[in-house]
């Protein structure tokens, strides 16, 4: 984060009719509040229907993954919220990407549960060529 609070890199602005007014960032304080605000809000802010908060990966994996969704293609997504940089994410998000191949089943019963059996049976397995393609990282 730049002095004055500015977040570097990703700039955000609010745009009314033909001008646009640059936005001031500001840090959440836990990961856990990040976390609260975008799971419910997830449907506006990232096109992605709640699922699963802190969803366990079982006794042999032992992970958890912070929040779970279906986007509006079907897809499985997953959000991990960072407060700090680390090579890690992305064996993170390797790891949870194997799991959710191993464990289809247990996905879509999750989607039958939360979001009816309509959406369990429209869950899309094929994979993206651009698999990051709706990412982004909060620090």
């Amino acid at each position: 984060m730049a002095a004055g609070g500015e977040l570097t890199g990703l700039r955000l602005f609010r745009v009314d009719g033909g001008s646009a007014e640059g936005i001031v960032g500001s840090e959440v304080e836990l990961e856990r509040h990040l976390q609260t605000l975008i799971e419910q809000n997830m449907a506006t802010m990232l096109g992605v229907r709640f699922l699963a908060s802190e969803y366990s990966t079982g006794p042999v994996h032992g992970g958890r993954i912070d929040s779970l969704g279906l986007d509006e293609d079907g897809s499985p997504v997953v959000v991990e919220y960072k407060r700090s940089r680390s090579e890690n994410v992305i064996n993170q998000a390797l790891f949870y990407s194997a799991w959710l191949r191993d464990h289809k089943a247990e996905f879509e019963a999750l989607v039958a549960r939360r979001l009816g059996v309509e959406a369990a049976d429209g869950v899309g397995w094929t994979p993206s060529p651009f698999p990051w393609r709706r990412g982004s990282a909060v620090t």
